[in-house]
């Protein structure tokens, strides 16, 4: 029985520690290239850096995946909301063509960058990516304040932003 039990607390332990809130990004991230919409690699330190000094909030996208379009609204809710807050999106999708017709479809308004090896990417795979979309929220410092939110967690999101103005 202690076995038992000893084994479910070491499972339940490494799941939270993979879900844990991170406040910086790893190496291997900052370094991960992605695609401008001008077909330029770009480092995702030097987009961070660009943004320096905002509050910023990132999603992670994809034109395929269906629970982001259904986001859309609360996004640009969101955004209405917020207009102080710069938004970069970093698209999951396969294909450039679909991500461009994606951003144009939605009309995102933001940055635009593309992870050309969609979910299997070395940004997908450095930055904990196992679902879309996903929302992070950095703070005018560079902290990362929100590591893991998701469609269902808009509240939450503008919470958060609420607080960071």
């Amino acid at each position: 029985m202690k076995k038992i039990i000893l084994s479910i607390l070491v499972i339940v332990t490494g799941i939270s520690c993979t879900k844990a809130q991170k406040i910086a990004f790893s190496d291997e991230s900052l370094t991960s290239n992605l695609k401008t919409l001008e077909n330029n690699d770009i480092a995702f330190k030097n987009i961070l850096e660009k943004h320096a000094g905002k509050t910023i909030v990132i999603e992670v996208w994809a034109s395929w995946c269906g629970d982001c379009v259904k986001a859309m609204p609360k996004l640009k809710e969101l955004q209405s909301n917020n207009p102080e807050v710069d938004y970069i999106f970093i698209s999951m999708d396969k294909a450039e063509d679909k991500w461009k017709a994606g951003i144009e479809k939605h009309e995102l308004e933001g940055d635009h960058y593309w992870a050309t090896d969609g979910m299997k990417s070395i940004f997908a795979k450095a930055t904990d990516i196992d679902w879309i979309p996903r929302y992070i929220i950095i703070d005018k410092t560079g902290k990362i304040v929100t590591y893991r939110a998701i469609e269902t967690d808009f509240q939450k999101i503008n919470t958060t932003l609420k607080s960071l103005k």
